[in-house]
């Protein structure tokens, strides 16, 4: 989170104003407010830890809900689970690709932005330049 947003969880004016104006219209909304900035910055470790949570929760459900019950076949099912094993291994380095990818663009996008910005100031300084009439010394 960039501390140059306007709405971050701090005592900033405007989230001040927002809780006030939050306790007249309805006081569970200022309430909320007031939490979000106290303790708004640790809403990310919260989350990461609530998906870990629910995930080893609902583990178990979703090898169910896939078919992956025990067949009764100790070699098969020992062979199922390293192949599943094998294919989530998979999907993490398909998922990383992707971020490192995700990444590769936006760089690009960032440097395509300062590539037409530098062109725009460069235009602008020239016809600056141009149309800005130069002044002799000798009028005064």
């Amino acid at each position: 989170m960039t501390n140059s947003a306007l709405i971050r969880p701090a005592w900033t004016p405007a989230t001040i104003a927002l809780m006030v104006i939050g306790f007249m219209v309805f006081w569970p909304l200022g309430l909320a407010m007031l939490a979000y900035i106290l303790w708004g910055d640790r809403l990310g470790e919260f989350k990461r830890d609530v998906n870990r949570a629910t995930d080893g929760m609902f583990a178990g459900c979703r090898r169910a809900a896939r078919g992956h019950a025990p067949t009764g076949n100790v070699a098969f099912d020992d062979w199922r689970e390293k192949e599943l094993e094998r294919l989530a291994e998979e999907r993490r380095k398909l998922d990383e690709m992707r971020s490192e990818f995700d990444e590769y663009v936006r760089e690009l996008r960032r440097a395509k932005d300062q590539q037409e910005f530098d062109r725009f100031m460069a235009e602008r300084d020239a016809k600056r330049s141009r149309t800005v009439p130069e002044v002799n010394g000798d009028e005064a």
